[in-house]
C-alpha cells in the first residue's frame, strides 16, 4: 500500500492559529491584575465611598439640571454641570469628598463627631484642579455643632476658600484679616439663615496644602463662633459651581483626627496645651459720649503657665475699636480677638496680663457678655 505524504488544510491551520493566540490572550488577562473602572454619579444626592474611609456626594441641591461627577480612588471629578444660579445668591451644588457624617451618612471607620477638647490635632491635605470658563469656589469646609449631631444642619460652619473664580462672595461681610497656618486670609462672618459661617478666602489660590483643621476652629472659637465643649462632626472639600463647572477635581483629600485631651488648640492660640488654663476677666471701662477707653486684666487661674495667648469677645453693636495698646486687637468690631505681644504672651499660674483698647460707640454703652481664653470660657470678676 502505498503512503500519500500529509497535506494540511489551511483553514484548519488559520484556525489553530487563532485558537493558540486566544488562549495566549487569556492567560495574560487572567495573569494581569484587574483594573479598576471609575464610578460615576448623577443622582443628586448619590453617594459613594473611596479608600474604604471616606465618602464622595454628589449633593446637587440649588437646581434641576443635571451634575455628574466621577469618583477616582483619591477624589473625584465634575464631568457634568448644567443650569446655573444667580451670582447673588446660593451656588447650585457641592459635590465634595468628607470624613465625618452628613445627614446621617457617615464615613466609615469615622471618629467624628468629636468634642474640641479631647482633639489634639487634625491634620488634612488636599489637592484641587480648576478650570478657568466657570464661575465657582473651591472650598474647605468645617462644620462645628453643640452636640454631637449626625444628621441636619450644624451651628456653625466654617469655610475655607482656596479660591474663586468670578463675580461672587461668602455668606455675610468682610470682617478684617487674620493669619491662619501661616497664611494670610480675608475674613467674612454672617448667617445664611439656617447656620452661622466663618469664612477664610485666599488672596490668590492655592492648589494644594497640608494643614491642621485645628487651626480654623480654634479661630471660630475665639471669636464667639463657637465653644471647647461643641463637637467637631465633619470635614469636607469640594466645589460650590454657580456656572458650568465641568473638569473641576478633587485630586486627593486625606482626614485624620487625633485625640488624647489635648483640647482643641491645634495652633491656633497657644498657651496652655489646647489652651485648657482656666481664667478670669476683668473688663474696666471709662465711658463719654460717644467714646470709651476699656482696661482688661486676664488672669490664669489654672496650674499651667499660659504661654501664648488670645483673648475672644464680642463688643456690642455700635461699637468700634480706635486703637490698642499691650495687644493687637482685630477685627474693629464684632466678634473681636486680643493676641499677646512678645513681650507679655506668658501668664504664670495666678499670675495676669493687662491690655486695653480705646472705641467709639453709638446708643446704649454695654460691655461684652463672655470671654474665652485660647477657647476657655473665663469668668468675669
Amino acid at each position: 500500500m502505498r503512503l500519500l505524504p500529509h497535506r494540511l488544510d489551511p483553514a484548519r491551520g488559520l484556525l489553530c492559529a487563532l485558537l493558540t493566540a486566544l488562549a495566549l490572550v487569556a492567560a495574560f488577562l487572567a495573569a494581569a491584575p484587574a483594573a479598576h473602572a471609575d464610578t460615576q454619579i448623577c443622582d443628586a444626592f448619590g453617594t459613594t465611598t473611596i479608600q474604604g474611609r471616606y465618602v464622595v456626594q454628589n449633593n446637587r441641591w440649588g437646581t434641576d439640571a443635571a451634575q455628574c461627577v466621577t469618583v477616582t480612588d483619591s477624589g473625584f471629578r465634575i464631568n457634568r454641570a448644567d443650569g446655573s444660579a444667580a451670582t447673588n445668591g446660593a451656588p447650585k451644588s457641592y459635590p465634595s469628598v468628607y470624613n465625618g457624617c452628613h445627614y446621617t451618612n457617615c464615613s466609615p471607620g469615622t471618629s467624628l463627631p468629636a468634642r474640641l477638647d479631647t482633639i489634639s490635632s487634625a491634620p488634612t491635605s488636599i489637592s484641587y484642579g480648576y478650570v478657568s470658563d466657570a464661575v465657582y469656589d473651591a472650598a474647605y469646609d468645617i462644620w462645628l455643632d453643640p452636640t454631637p449631631r449626625k444628621d441636619g444642619v450644624n451651628r456653625t460652619e466654617i469655610m475655607v476658600w482656596f479660591n474663586k473664580v468670578g463675580p461672587i462672595q461668602p455668606v455675610g461681610s468682610q470682617t478684617g484679616t487674620a493669619t491662619v497656618a501661616g497664611r494670610s486670609w480675608q475674613v467674612w462672618s454672617g448667617s445664611n439663615g439656617s447656620n452661622n459661617v466663618l469664612s477664610f478666602v485666599a488672596p490668590s489660590a492655592i492648589t494644594n496644602w497640608n494643614f491642621d483643621v485645628m487651626d480654623f476652629v480654634q479661630q471660630a472659637v475665639s471669636r464667639q463662633m463657637a465653644a471647647s465643649n461643641w463637637y467637631l462632626t465633619s470635614i469636607q472639600a469640594g466645589f460650590e459651581p454657580w456656572q458650568n463647572g465641568t473638569g473641576l477635581a478633587v485630586t486627593s483629600f486625606s482626614s485624620e483626627i487625633r485625640t488624647g485631651g489635648n483640647g482643641g488648640g491645634g495652633g491656633g492660640g497657644g498657651g496652655n496645651p489646647g489652651g485648657q488654663a482656666a481664667c478670669s476677666v476683668t473688663y474696666a471701662t471709662n465711658v463719654w459720649p460717644g467714646g470709651f477707653t476699656a482696661d482688661v486684666t486676664v488672669r490664669n487661674t489654672g496650674s499651667a503657665t499660659v504661654d501664648g495667648w488670645q483673648l475672644g469677645f464680642t463688643l456690642p453693636s455700635g461699637q468700634r475699636v480706635t486703637s490698642a495698646w499691650n495687644a493687637t486687637v482685630n477685627p474693629a468690631s464684632g466678634a473681636v480677638t486680643a493676641t499677646a505681644l512678645s513681650h507679655n504672651k506668658g501668664i504664670a499660674p495666678g499670675g495676669n496680663q493687662t491690655f486695653g483698647f480705646q472705641g467709639t460707640y453709638s446708643g446704649t454703652f454695654a460691655a461684652p457678655g463672655a470671654f474665652t481664653l485660647n477657647g476657655t470660657v473665663c469668668t468675669t470678676a
